[in-house]
């Protein structure tokens, strides 16, 4: 993801999805599956969704939380409020706080904007994944983890070579049996080597939703995770 932050987040700033200016909550309506005739007609993404609250998400009228990075003995971290009603979001730093609405963005808000559209992937990538438009998606079984090197399920998407924050990108996501993600590659470009590679672990439910709160890469210097996480409905 194409985002000018801290030195200490641009090599984290991977994550992102379409930068659909709408609101979230609008793209999970129209994307909503929950009323299908039958559940087993749900594809693999659906059902990763599924595993993490995605049937909760239409209640929720506000998430916070506080995004962490710790690398090289380094810390960095910044909070988000988000009313995914209205499309509010308030974003607090070191340095700054910032108050827009994505339904009504200017250069200025742009810039936070690609800094939310990336936490927020982080921590709802399960949900991106029916969320998001302009994916191809592809499957495979009893494939080896790159970090535990567990033999999990995978499921790959790649995103369209135009619009957003992150075209042509690809994102592994390694999920076990109980359709949970517990590890992913993030591919620069679709390049064959991934980029990066972390764990998605220490799994919480706070008010319906699942959320892993913290990653780490093979070596364990590098730790992305979430604090004050806040759910409302």
């Amino acid at each position: 993801m194409k985002i000018i932050c801290t030195t200490i987040i641009v090599m984290v700033a991977l994550a992102g999805c379409n930068n659909n200016q709408k609101s979230i909550q609008e793209a999970s309506a129209e994307k909503s599956f929950m009323n299908s005739d039958s559940l087993s007609n749900l594809t693999n993404a659906q059902r990763i969704a599924n595993a993490n609250g995605y049937e909760a998400w239409k209640d929720v009228s506000e998430i916070s939380f506080t995004f962490n990075v710790n690398r090289g003995g380094n810390h960095f971290e910044r909070s988000w409020t988000w009313n995914p009603k209205t499309s509010d979001i308030k974003m607090v730093s070191q340095k700054d706080t910032v108050r827009y609405n994505r339904t009504k963005m200017d250069s200025l808000s742009m810039k936070t904007d690609a800094a939310f559209i990336n936490d927020k992937y982080w921590l709802l990538a399960p949900f991106q994944l029916v969320w998001d438009d302009g994916i191809t998606v592809s499957e495979k079984e009893h494939t080896v983890a790159p970090i535990s090197k567990d033999t999990l399920s995978q499921l790959t998407i790649v995103y369209g070579n135009e619009g957003g924050y992150t075209p042509g990108d690809a994102y592994d996501f390694f999920y076990d049996e109980n359709f949970k993600i517990k590890e992913w590659n993030y591919r620069k470009g679709n390049a064959e080597t991934p980029s990066m590679s972390t764990t998605w672990e220490d799994y919480e439910n706070f008010n319906g939703i699942e959320i892993a709160k913290m990653h780490k890469d093979s070596t364990g210097n590098f730790k992305l995770y979430f604090t004050d996480i806040s759910v409302k409905k």
